[in-house]
């Protein structure tokens, strides 16, 4: 493993839940060094790129890095993307939270980066350790708020939710841990990778981009689709899972006007053109984290009816945003909302979610946990 002899000293860092299996992995631990840039950063892409970004470009931080885990195989992968994000993959990842002996040694070698956010199933104790001079983040981007055993959240210095119950279940496990309502998905909105086309044929009255997992429920939105008196046309655009053929034989035995795209997923900018195809969006779930397409059809200008019992995510459905409806009458908001035009989903997120108000937050707590752990290390010890 190449030195490479670069910091993170002011990196912020997201290691993701994702493990890569079946991995070719280049030997390469080289940190780069932060390059001018011939105009701004844009912070583009999905719920991972948009807060390292956010920090880079809003100078909160000189490198954004993600790191995931990979089986099997010794040597660390690097790539420096053209985003402006450099991508580690880590030997390691067999069983959750993640342990990766190569991560800990990367770290002593380069330093712990200022801000590690860890997402999801997370790390292990030992990796937490080997960072105790950063400012540990965690988010679930789940319903569960943690997601981790106690020895690990324990090295939390702050825990991003998505709701207030979320927030209140940490405290319960965590009395005094500092919580914050900011879901990395929703909150961090990129009106750079969503936005309205225009003069694009609406072909679809509904859109749904969910995976094909249950827990998204497409069933309510087919039960919906087939009380609906209003004919409705939908298209259900599925990124990854294992529900794709299922879901596409459940749609035509009701005789659904549905059309179904992936999986496997297709790009950002795929996505933007098919929500612009439609005409409202929908979120079914119920155990659910906030979605990140929350926002993201609200970008591209389109309003949102959301299951009422979806258990994160509420907070984004306004009177100027969309609809909540129980599952019962999902289909009636759907077609309430077809016909209303007072709508104003994408000057909403520009006023309250997107990146630029988010960082602005996210940037604030950190200043605040640094200014007391620095408070704490000055405070002389006596006896």
């Amino acid at each position: 493993m190449s030195d490479g002899g670069g910091s993170l000293s002011n990196a912020v860092v997201v290691v993701s839940d994702f493990v890569e299996t079946n991995a070719q992995i280049p030997t390469n631990s080289v940190v780069p060094t932060p390059k001018a840039s011939s105009g701004p950063l844009e912070v583009s892409g999905g719920y991972l790129e948009r807060l390292p970004l956010a920090s880079v470009r809003s100078g909160l931080a000189d490198l954004g890095e993600i790191w995931h885990h990979h089986l099997p195989g010794p040597g660390i992968g690097t790539v420096l993307g053209e985003d402006g994000l450099t991508r580690r993959s880590f030997p390691g990842g067999s069983v959750a939270p993640f342990h990766s002996d190569a991560m800990i040694e990367f770290v002593r070698r380069h330093g712990a980066p200022r801000i590690l956010c860890v997402w999801g199933l997370g790390v292990s104790e030992a990796v937490l350790a080997a960072c105790a001079d950063s400012i540990i983040v965690y988010n679930s981007i789940d319903v569960p708020a943690l997601r981790v055993p106690p020895e690990v959240s324990r090295h939390f210095d702050l825990v991003l939710t998505g709701a207030q119950w979320q927030s209140d279940a940490v405290a319960e496990r965590h009395a005094g841990m500092p919580t914050y309502i900011l879901p990395i998905g929703p909150d961090f909105a990129s009106p750079e990778t969503f936005f309205p086309i225009v003069g694009i044929e609406k072909r679809y009255d509904v859109v749904y981009v969910a995976a094909a997992q249950r827990y998204k429920r497409h069933d309510l939105l087919f039960d919906a689709l087939e009380r609906s008196k209003t004919p409705l046309r939908a298209i259900c655009v599925m990124g990854y899972g294992e529900d794709g053929e299922r879901l596409r034989q459940d749609a035509a035995a009701r005789g659904l006007d549905v059309d179904f795209v992936g999986p496997p997923g297709v790009s950002h900018a795929e996505v933007n053109r098919l929500i612009n195809q439609a005409r409202v969006g929908v979120v079914c779930g119920v155990d659910d984290g906030a979605p990140a397409i929350l926002t993201e059809y609200m970008l591209a200008g389109l309003p949102v009816v959301a299951n009422a019992e979806l258990r994160c995510g509420l907070q984004y459905i306004l009177p100027e945003t969309g609809i909540v409806a129980p599952a019962e009458r999902i289909e009636l908001a759907i077609v309430d909302a077809l016909q209303r035009t007072d709508f104003r989903p994408r000057e909403t997120v520009l006023d309250r979610w997107a990146w630029p108000n988010s960082i602005s937050k996210f940037a604030a707590l950190i200043a605040s946990l640094e200014a007391e752990r620095a408070d704490r290390q000055a405070v002389p010890k006596f006896g």
